[in-house]
C-alpha cells in the first residue's frame, strides 16, 4: 500500500487587506496631524512632540502588524515523514520528522477561561509545536486529524 499523504496548511486569521491598513494608517496620520498643528496654532506648540512619540508608536504598532500577517505553517504526512514548515515574521523554519517514530502530545494548561491547549509532534528527541495560529478547540481537532494521518501512513503489518 502507498503512502497516504495528508496536509494541512494553517494561516493567520488578518481582518485586513494590506490596502485597508494603508487606509486606516494614513487616516491616523492626518487626523493626529491636524489636531497636532490646530493647537500648535494657537500656542500649544508643545502638543506636536507628543504627535510625532504617537505616530512612532502607531507606526511601530502597524510594522509589527505587517510583519506577521503573512505567517503561515503548513503540516504534511507524505512518503513516511512528517514535514512542518513555518513562516513567522519574515523566518522560515522546517523540520522533518520520521512518521514511524512519532507520535503527538496534547498538552492543556490552565483551567476554564485561563486553559491553554499546546500541540505537539515528538520523535526522535525533537518536540515540535504546531498549530500555533489555531484556537484551542481547533488545536484538538488536528491532534485528532495528525493521530489519523499517522496511523494511516504507518505501514501495514503483515
Amino acid at each position: 500500500m502507498p503512502d497516504s499523504e495528508a496536509r494541512w496548511v494553517i494561516k493567520r486569521n488578518c481582518s485586513a487587506s494590506p490596502r485597508q491598513l494603508a487606509l486606516v494608517f494614513a487616516s491616523i496620520v492626518a487626523v493626529s496631524t491636524a489636531f497636532g498643528v490646530v493647537f500648535a496654532m494657537h500656542g500649544a506648540w508643545l502638543i506636536l512632540p507628543f504627535v510625532a512619540i504617537e505616530l512612532a508608536a502607531v507606526s511601530a504598532a502597524f510594522i509589527c502588524y505587517g510583519r506577521h500577517a503573512a505567517d503561515t505553517e503548513q503540516i504534511e504526512v507524505a512518503a513516511g515523514q512528517i514535514r512542518v514548515e513555518r513562516h513567522d515574521g519574515g523566518r522560515v523554519q522546517c523540520v522533518q520528522v520520521a512518521a514511524p517514530w512519532a507520535r503527538i502530545e496534547v498538552a492543556e494548561t490552565g483551567r476554564g477561561w485561563m486553559q491553554r491547549v499546546r500541540l505537539f509532534i515528538v520523535a526522535h528527541g525533537k518536540r515540535i509545536e504546531v498549530g500555533r495560529l489555531l484556537p484551542d478547540q481547533r488545536r484538538r481537532g488536528l491532534a485528532h486529524e495528525l493521530r489519523l494521518a499517522l496511523r494511516q501512513a504507518a505501514p501495514a503489518e503483515g
